[in-house]
């Protein structure tokens, strides 16, 4: 119960704190806003003048990818003698200022007749094409431009989940937008084939949006945003970038040969599932169980058996069959490659000297036709338990850009029907498009199941 005192001496400090937040009302303020706020301002003063925007126009190119976040639909002519007409808008990173050299993905720039690059002072350049690669969504263009900036590489293998970043692009066309989010997910795969080690984050990425730089707050950077999930092709929170690592030594490669001279072990591998550690008596939970080895290659040179575990490549550890494709794209022919394994519950360790061939005494077969820039070679070429001959053409190469390359089909695939055809070896599978029109539809054999492509 409240007396009648205590009722007084409630009004009386209520009317006392009413009158001084009254009287004194910039000074009760003033001591409890802080005097200045952290911003991302000074960071991205000197980031985005790095960052430009990419206009794309093709004729005759196919439609821009769907689950590309930088897809725009396909726009038809009026005029029924003219060509459909692909115009995309994306966005990119200088690299190089001596040289200009932009990085973008490759599905903005791939059906570019005119690729238009607009810097973040307004001006506007007309690109030429430098290289570019299917398999890591990577291109390089080149600007002749003075006083630009360049944004420096940062190590994307420090990456944690919870990290701050920044992705910058040009969403929609509007400009360059820049948005804050953090890393949400580390090492995604299975997305779209080709060399992924994807960084997740739910930084807003839109359509537009591909090809510009995931920056650290040291405004370095860290990935280059190339792809969403949306169920209406807008940011849902799920965006996803190429690592840094990966991109440079991609980057490094496109600037030198114009294309990716890839390495290759010669092994097919899996992931160590909890079930196979299991069986294997391990106690790890990560690594690439090699499954089948090719016949003259740098694995069976080296030592690698089937059954072996990899782990780690010069200490970057291997989480499962997609990482260990992952690191092997980031590596330079002539290189030499740590591998550490388990074998029969031990660790071990092997060194292979690697090659841009990747194997040596293996048949291969330049495609033609709808099959153009593919290499393939006779299944037979892998050894595994039993040495057993199989059926099919092995993919040993799909060239960046063409028709294969677009339709998914990725190295390691094993063709094993062409036009609902069962083929028996890599000339007959070429002999059998070369008569094909389009589409040319295909069966390959990938990571235990069986898919259908068609090539256009």
């Amino acid at each position: 119960m409240i007396t009648a005192g205590l009722r007084n001496f409630l009004a009386a400090a209520w009317f006392a704190l009413a009158t001084a937040s009254t009287a004194y009302p910039v000074k009760a303020a003033s001591s409890f806003v802080p005097t200045s706020q952290a911003s991302l301002a000074p960071m991205l003063e000197r980031v985005l003048p790095t960052v430009v925007s990419i206009t794309v126009q093709g004729r005759n190119g196919s439609p821009p990818d769907a689950n590309a976040p930088d897809s725009l639909p396909q726009q038809f002519s009026a005029l029924a003698n003219e060509a459909p007409q692909v115009q995309a808008a994306g966005a990119g990173v200088i690299v190089d200022v001596a040289n200009g050299y932009v990085l973008t993905n490759n599905h903005v720039v791939q059906n570019g007749d005119k690729i238009t690059v607009t810097l973040n002072d307004g001006r506007s350049f007309q690109a030429q094409p430098v290289g570019n690669d299917a398999e890591t969504d990577l291109a390089v263009v080149r600007i002749a431009a003075d006083d630009l900036a360049a944004l420096p590489f940062g190590d994307s293998s420090k990456l944690r989940v919870g990290d701050y970043v920044v992705a910058i692009g040009n969403p929609f066309g509007l400009g360059q937008t820049a948005t804050m989010g953090i890393v949400s997910a580390l090492g995604r795969s299975g997305l779209g084939g080709g060399y992924e080690n994807l960084i997740q984050t739910d930084a807003s990425i839109n359509p537009g949006n591909s090809g510009g730089p995931l920056v650290g707050l040291d405004g370095k950077l860290v990935g280059i945003n190339s792809a969403i999930i949306g169920p209406s092709g807008g940011n849902v929170g799920i965006g996803f970038a190429i690592p840094a690592a990966m991109a440079k030594q991609i980057t490094e490669q496109l600037i030198a040969y114009g294309e990716v001279r890839r390495v290759q072990l010669g092994v097919v591998v899996q992931d160590l599932t909890a079930d196979l550690a299991k069986a294997f008596r391990i106690d790890i939970r990560s690594g690439a169980v090699v499954d089948q080895i090719f016949s003259g290659s740098v694995a069976e040179g080296a030592g690698v058996r089937v059954g072996d575990i990899i782990t780690a490549v010069n200490d970057a550890s291997v989480e499962n069959a997609a990482g260990l494709k992952s690191i092997m794209s980031t590596m330079s022919p002539d290189a030499l490659a740590k591998l550490s394994m388990i074998r029969h519950g031990s660790p071990t360790t092997i060194t292979a000297k690697l090659s841009a061939e990747g194997s040596a005494g293996v048949t291969q077969i330049e495609g033609s036709g709808l099959l153009e820039s593919v290499v393939l070679s006779d299944v037979e070429t892998m050894t595994g338990m039993g040495n057993k001959k199989a059926d099919g053409a092995l993919v040993l190469a799909v060239g960046g850009g063409s028709g294969a390359g677009d339709a998914g089909l990725a190295t390691g695939d094993v063709i094993l029907t062409v036009n609902q055809q069962i083929v028996h070896s890599p000339g007959q599978a070429l002999e059998l498009a070369q008569r094909s029109p389009a589409p040319l539809l295909i069966g390959v054999y990938r990571d235990g199941g069986m898919y259908f492509l068609t090539i256009q």
